[in-house]
């Protein structure tokens, strides 16, 4: 297990690695930051001292060692808009999106568990087939495309929530169900897979035959078992949300990282796009890290590390 845990880290810093090299080549290909944030009036002289103020006169890979050595120390460098720290502006900004991402698994939860569950009860009814239509819709509509039309149904014409912005709990419910749509597709199923897998087991079959009642087979012993890999599907969707909010944050004027990145974006701002990147990117990596393990601990027949 140790040894397979110290190959997983050494994974896991490789992948970052690699992760900002590509984030800061594709970040330059953009553009010049200073042809933007020049006035007309300046000359070429001026524009050559800015950009040997912000670091940009040098090669490509000295700028990348730098940026590199200055991040293991914790500073990823300051915004070309603001001239404010990197690090700061995406801290700041993370609470938002991450509330944002737990509201929107929560609604995600609360639907798609229940409706995978009967779905997987009765299988080829009515039920099942509005559970299949429901995932088909939520995987192929585009989450712009439905957040505007929330904004038009409840915002516009039934006029009960608002259109965006942060100053209240029923501000989030719009780009929350806006977000977590397609996750309801996703872990509705998934569960209803792992619930038919179930519900065919020799213990499911002993457990009615013992004449418990089907309730309590249902909800107490096969719902149990079945919830392991929707879980982690879960886990890696929390994750995937604080990376994919972008479109949502937008659309809505939601002031996460997602809007953030948006911004920096469009002003060529590589550090913020820079750091935001690699936030998630670790993020990401770590969540994959602790399920794995987790895998490892909880399950012994999985043999890690091991040929």
């Amino acid at each position: 297990m140790k040894r397979y845990v110290l190959g997983r880290l050494a994974q896991a810093v490789v992948v970052i690695f690699f992760m900002s090299f590509i984030v800061f080549s594709l970040a330059r290909a953009g553009g010049d930051p200073v042809a933007l944030m020049a006035p007309p009036e300046w000359s070429i002289e001026e524009m050559n001292k800015l950009r040997a103020q912000l670091g940009l006169d040098q090669p490509w890979y000295v700028q990348y060692g730098i940026f590199l050595s200055n991040a293991v120390q914790g500073d990823f460098g300051t915004s070309i808009r603001t001239g404010r720290p990197a690090i700061e502006l995406v801290m700041g900004r993370l609470p938002a999106t991450i509330q944002l991402s737990i509201a929107s698994l929560l609604i995600s939860v609360l639907l798609a568990i229940p409706i995978g569950v009967y779905s997987a009860i009765k299988k080829g009814g009515v039920l099942d087939a509005i559970g299949r239509l429901t995932a088909v819709l939520g995987q192929s509509m585009p989450s712009f495309w439905l957040g505007l039309l929330f904004i038009y149904i409840f915002a516009v014409t039934l006029r009960v929530l608002p259109v965006g912005g942060e100053s209240g709990g029923k501000y989030i419910v719009l780009p929350a169900l806006t977000l977590g749509w397609y996750a309801v597709a996703g872990i509705m199923r998934l569960m209803r897979s792992s619930m038919l897998d179930v519900l065919s087991t020799e213990y499911v079959k002993l457990a009615r035959a013992k004449g418990l009642s089907e309730r309590v087979v249902i909800w107490k012993h096969a719902l149990k078992n079945a919830l392991l890999p929707v879980l982690t599907f879960i886990s890696i969707l929390f994750v995937a949300h604080l990376g994919g909010s972008v479109v949502t944050e937008t659309v809505f004027g939601w002031p996460g990282v997602g809007l953030l990145l948006i911004q920096a974006v469009n002003w060529r701002d590589f550090p913020i796009i820079q750091t935001v990147v690699i936030v998630l990117s670790i993020l990401y990596v770590l969540t994959n890290l602790i399920v794995d393990i987790a895998y490892a601990y909880l399950n012994p027949k999985i043999r890690y590390g091991r040929r």
